[in-house]
C-alpha cells in the first residue's frame, strides 16, 4: 500500500471528509430554507439559486469518486448522440445492481453540466435523510411511497410542476425498483415465469407503471429517454465505504439514446417496450460479461474541475474555522469542552456512517416481501 493510499484509509482522513460534508450540507440546508420566501417572488429565480446550493452538496460525493478515490468513467455511446447530453431534457434508466451506481450517474450529470438539475424518481423514506434528502426537497424531486393508488396522483403532479423547470435536467430512474440481489432475482423470476415473461440473468423485472407515468408526464419536456447500463471492472462490488476509503474503481457505462416520440402512449404497449427493453439491457451485460466491454465506441467526456473546486473551498473554510474552535477550547483547558469536543467528532462519523448505511444492498427495499406485496401494488 502506497503512502497516499494509506493516507486515505487513516480514520482522521475519513472524519475530516465527513467533517465537512455533513456541516457543510446543512449550511446549503438552512441557506435552502431562506430561499422559500422568494418562491412566492420569482419561482425560477428560487429554482436556479437552488440548482447552484444543491450542486454544493452533491458535487462534494462526485469529488470523492473522481477525485479522492480516483474511480475512472468510461462511457460507451453513439457519437452522433454525445452532442445531445446535457443540452436537452431526459429520462435517464439506469440499472440498480451496486451501491453507488446512484453516484455514478450523478458522476455523469456532472460531466454534461446538468448535476445541480438532476432529478430522481425516489422512495419517500429519503426525503427525511439530513443533507441529501433535504436537499432533495428543494430541488423538487419526485417521491414515491411505492403504493400505487397513491403515488399516481403525487406523482403526476410532481413530474406536471416540472415542465417549465427553467434548466436542462435528467431524471435517474430506477424502473427495478430496489438494488439487485439473488433473492430479490429468484423471487422476479417467478413472476417472470408466472407472467409469460422471458427471464433476466442480469436484471429484476421493471416495474413499468413508474415509467409510463414518468413518460406520460414529461411527453414535450423530455426529449428523449437515455437507455444507461452500468457496469464494473474485474466483477467488483464498489460501496460508499471504499470510496471513502480511497479505493480506486473503474466503471463502464452503455448510453442509447432513444427518442420519446418512439416510445408508445398506450400504456400496456408501453410496458411491453420497457421489458423488450430489459432483454436487450440483459444482453448488453451478458456481452459485457463475455468480452469486458459493452458495444459501440468509446467517447469519454473529461472530469470538470467545479466539483473539486467546491470541494476544496468547503474543507479550507470549514477546517479553518474547527482550528479556530480547536485553539479556543486547547487553550481554555476546559474538560467539559473537550468532551464536547470528542461527542462533536464522534456524532460526526456516526452521522455519516448512518447516510451511508441507507444505500447499502442489504438495507434496500423490501421488494419480494410476500406479505407486504399483498398488502400493495407497488409502482
Amino acid at each position: 500500500m502506497g503512502l497516499v493510499q494509506l493516507l486515505k484509509s487513516q480514520f482522521l482522513s475519513q472524519l475530516i471528509i465527513c467533517y465537512v460534508f455533513l456541516v457543510s450540507g446543512l449550511i446549503v440546508n438552512l441557506l435552502q430554507l431562506c430561499t422559500l420566501p422568494l418562491w412566492l417572488v420569482s419561482k425560477q429565480l428560487a429554482r436556479r439559486i437552488n440548482i447552484r446550493l444543491g450542486y454544493c452538496i452533491s458535487s462534494q460525493m462526485v469529488a470523492a469518486l473522481e477525485w479522492w478515490s480516483g474511480t475512472e468513467c468510461t462511457l460507451y455511446t453513439d457519437p452522433k448522440s454525445y452532442p445531445l447530453y446535457g443540452n436537452e431534457n431526459a429520462i435517464v434508466v439506469l440499472n440498480h445492481s451496486f451501491e453507488i451506481d446512484f453516484l455514478c450517474g450523478w458522476t455523469f450529470c456532472e460531466r454534461f453540466g446538468v448535476l445541480g438539475s438532476s432529478k430522481v424518481l425516489a422512495k419517500k423514506e429519503l426525503s427525511y435523510v439530513p443533507v441529501i434528502g433535504w436537499m432533495w426537497y428543494f430541488l423538487e424531486i419526485v417521491f414515491c411511497k411505492r403504493k400505487w393508488e397513491e403515488d399516481r396522483r403525487t406523482v403526476a403532479q410532481s413530474l406536471q410542476n416540472l415542465r417549465d423547470y427553467p434548466e436542462n435536467y435528467w431524471f435517474l430512474l430506477y424502473c427495478e425498483g430496489t438494488r439487485l440481489t439473488p433473492k430479490k432475482h429468484q423471487i422476479s423470476m417467478q413472476v417472470a415465469e408466472s407472467k409469460g415473461l422471458p427471464k433476466l440473468k442480469y436484471h429484476l423485472l421493471p416495474r413499468t407503471k413508474g415509467f409510463w407515468v414518468t413518460v406520460q408526464n414529461l411527453r414535450g419536456a423530455a426529449a428523449a429517454v437515455y437507455d444507461s447500463t452500468l457496469n464494473f471492472r474485474n466483477n467488483e462490488m464498489p460501496t460508499l465505504l471504499g470510496i471513502l476509503n480511497g479505493k480506486k474503481y473503474h466503471a463502464d457505462l452503455y448510453v442509447r439514446r432513444i427518442p420519446l416520440e418512439l416510445i408508445p402512449e398506450d400504456e400496456a404497449e408501453c410496458a411491453a417496450w420497457l421489458h423488450k427493453l430489459y432483454q436487450e439491457k440483459d444482453s448488453f451485460q451478458e456481452h459485457y460479461t463475455q468480452t469486458g466491454r459493452f458495444p459501440g465506441p468509446i467517447v469519454s467526456p473529461p472530469r470538470r474541475p467545479w466539483a473539486l473546486i467546491n470541494w476544496l473551498f468547503w474543507c479550507c473554510l470549514l477546517l479553518y474555522l474547527l482550528g479556530l474552535l480547536l485553539t479556543q477550547l486547547i487553550s481554555s483547558g476546559s474538560m467539559l469542552t473537550i468532551l464536547a469536543s470528542l461527542a462533536f467528532c464522534s456524532t460526526v462519523s456516526l452521522g455519516v456512517r448512518w447516510m451511508i448505511g441507507q444505500t447499502e444492498i442489504d438495507r434496500g427495499s423490501s421488494y419480494g416481501n410476500k406479505e407486504l406485496v399483498e398488502k400493495r401494488k407497488e409502482l
